[in-house]
């Protein structure tokens, strides 16, 4: 099946490439055909995406519509979430700049639909992403935005906690939870120890990608609730209904290592806890 699906995903790039070539550089002068436009092609080259890997993907609730001041949050698994979702609507999401491929998709084709990157160890970024995010939210005709507030991809058995930027937009927040099967193969994106290319490689050799995504109601804050209590009722919502368990861990952990001191207190603790057995025998 994979000499079949190589084919297929080559045949998409073509389509895609002969179709949005044209349409971004001919339809300079024309933005609302041409952004119409490429909404639909990078829906498209998605579509042939998923096809590539025999995507079995239902969907549950209103497709997402283009609103003012509204704002899409998910869990994370993979950064294929996103082509999941594209496929149906061309978001604009907010995403970690990669470098290789990727990073050149990321900055000519998805810019094209309002795509926000940032670069985790610039500190300025935060700013300038907490601007253009504000600025997107108001925009009458900008695509929906999507925002992943776990900030890493974790293995769709649990959330972790959400970030609280995408609640403090003062916008009505939609909640969309992905579950996927892991009997055919587990979607889960290890950036550390996997390049994206290889991800898709062994997602495109398995069995199918088989998920499910559910568009649920959309939420409001309460008068009185922060933005952190506002984060974890929008996590309770997701990950009951994608049937995952929460946990109290900042996602951004694992991209740091504990400090010597924390280990040693660690360490210490375990130690007494031994003697004391030692000695109570």
């Amino acid at each position: 099946m994979f000499t079949y699906r190589v084919l297929v995903l080559t045949i998409g790039w073509i389509i895609f490439l002969s179709s949005f070539i044209p349409v971004h550089f001919l339809l300079s002068g024309h933005d609302k055909w041409r952004r119409k436009l490429e909404r639909y092609l990078v829906e498209l080259i998605c579509s042939f995406f998923v096809a590539s890997w025999t995507g079995v993907v239902k969907y549950h609730g209103p497709r997402p519509s283009i609103r003012p001041k509204q704002v899409f949050v998910a869990n994370h698994t993979s950064m294929i979430d996103f082509i999941v979702l594209e496929q149906m609507t061309a978001f604009a999401v907010i995403m970690q700049k990669h470098p290789g491929w990727v990073g050149l998709l990321q900055s000519t084709i998805l810019e094209s639909v309002g795509c926000i990157w940032f670069n985790r160890s610039e500190a300025k970024d935060r700013e300038t992403v907490a601007r253009k995010i504000k600025e997107h939210v108001q925009g009458l005709d900008n695509n929906p935005l999507l925002i992943f507030p776990e900030g890493t991809c974790v293995n769709n058995q649990y959330t972790v906690m959400f970030k609280k930027g995408a609640f403090e937009l003062d916008c009505t927040v939609c909640p969309i939870a992905i579950k996927y099967n892991k009997i055919f193969v587990d979607a889960f994106w290890n950036s550390r120890q996997q390049s994206f290319t290889m991800h898709l490689l062994r997602l495109m050799t398995s069995w199918a990608v088989v998920c499910d995504v559910w568009y649920l109601e959309p939420q409001n804050k309460k008068p009185g609730e922060t933005a952190i209590e506002f984060a974890e009722r929008v996590r309770d919502i997701i990950s009951v209904r994608a049937g995952i368990k929460k946990v109290p861990w900042d996602g951004y952990l694992k991209y740091s290592r504990p400090s010597p001191k924390h280990i040693e207190q660690k360490q210490k603790i375990f130690a007494d806890s031994v003697l004391r057995r030692q000695e109570e025998k």
